[in-house]
């Protein structure tokens, strides 16, 4: 698997609360269509003290717009949050707009947790909910 550093999301971005991936992807057209294009998202600090998170990959016209949900993982529990787990979001699903980042709301308090998450090349492993 390979990680572009233009291409990322989050590089281990803390998530305490919910927030938006640190980078903002500028895409050309509808990178959805076509070829599948592999999204990963890892948890690579266990998290502690929350509820569940759910991570959403969001796209809209401009960058500082109003971005809408293209895919959500659904609420991720706590015991799963663990370094090394991936969030079930493999592939960038069509509808994409110009730019596209990742929303990732937390329920209850979280104290600790870290996520790299970016648009990949070159996986061939499987995820796991």
């Amino acid at each position: 698997m390979i990680l572009d550093e233009q291409a990322l999301f989050s590089d281990a971005q803390a998530i305490t609360e919910t927030a938006v991936s640190t980078n903002v992807i500028k895409v050309n057209g509808d990178i959805g269509k076509g070829e599948p294009v592999e999204v990963l998202a890892q948890v690579v600090e266990d998290f502690e003290g929350l509820t569940d998170i759910t991570v959403a990959v969001q796209t809209c016209d401009t960058e500082a717009g109003e971005y809408e949900d293209l895919v959500t993982t659904g609420a991720i529990e706590l015991e799963k949050l663990k370094a090394g787990y991936k969030f079930p979001l493999k592939f960038l699903p069509i509808g994409i707009k110009k730019y596209l980042r990742l929303n990732y709301t937390v329920s209850g308090s979280a104290s600790a947790g870290k996520i790299t998450a970016g648009i990949v090349d070159g996986s061939n492993e499987g995820y796991h909910v």
